[in-house]
């Protein structure tokens, strides 16, 4: 795919990863937050968890910059928004900046409230319609089909990790570099073989 960001001039990129209560969001923003400094970016990062243990969301912001003076990224300041469940791409798509995108992971993860009956979870095509008004692009991957096809359903992060690295051009092995910093030793087989396969699934759907 063709590069989005130039790197050599250490362009500034905001991100916002969004998830659940152990869809491993934090790890992919330690990841990311790896890989720029590999790439000879200041990073700074912030995580807001909720009631994540109860499955609650779960968000990671993370600055790129030459020199970066604040984690936080404000409602409409956000390159990339990573979502890994379909409903919180819709719930932080307005912090999307004019010309950003979404990743999102096509899985849903109903919360309390549509459990217990009182809400309705909004179908695709209201998710998608609600990423649209803010997102000048917006890619799907199932990240989850992937994984569990891998046989460990805990490393779709690591496929939407391998999608976002092609999207945007980013150097494999810089990530997977970033990936063996992070992840213990006995786990490194099976999460390149998540990112390859998150790599593969852009391909598929472009």
């Amino acid at each position: 795919m063709k590069q989005i960001f130039d790197y050599g001039a250490l362009q500034p990129v905001s991100f916002l990863l969004a998830g659940v209560g152990g869809q491993g969001t934090i790890l992919a923003s330690d990841i990311l937050a790896e890989v720029g400094l590999k790439l000879g970016y200041d990073i700074k990062k912030a995580e807001i968890h909720g009631m994540s243990q109860r499955g609650g969301s779960v968000v990671s912001n993370l600055r790129w910059a030459p020199q970066a003076f604040s984690p936080i990224v404000p409602r409409g300041a956000a390159d990339v928004l990573i979502a890994f469940e379909k409903l919180e791409a819709a719930r932080f798509a307005d912090y999307l900046c004019k010309g950003g995108f979404a990743l999102i992971n096509d899985y849903a993860i109903p919360p309390v409230t549509v459990s217990s009956g009182t809400a309705i979870y909004p179908s695709d095509d209201v998710i998608r319609e609600t990423i649209a008004r803010f997102a000048d692009q917006q890619h799907w991957v199932k990240g989850m089909t992937i994984a569990e096809t891998l046989g460990n359903s805990k490393i779709a992060n690591i496929v939407l990790i391998g999608a976002f690295s092609e999207m945007i051009g980013l150097p494999m092995d810089v990530v997977i570099m970033a990936i063996e910093a992070r992840v213990p030793a006995k786990y490194l087989e099976i999460n390149r073989q998540a990112f390859d396969a998150g790599v593969s699934a852009l391909h598929m759907n472009k």
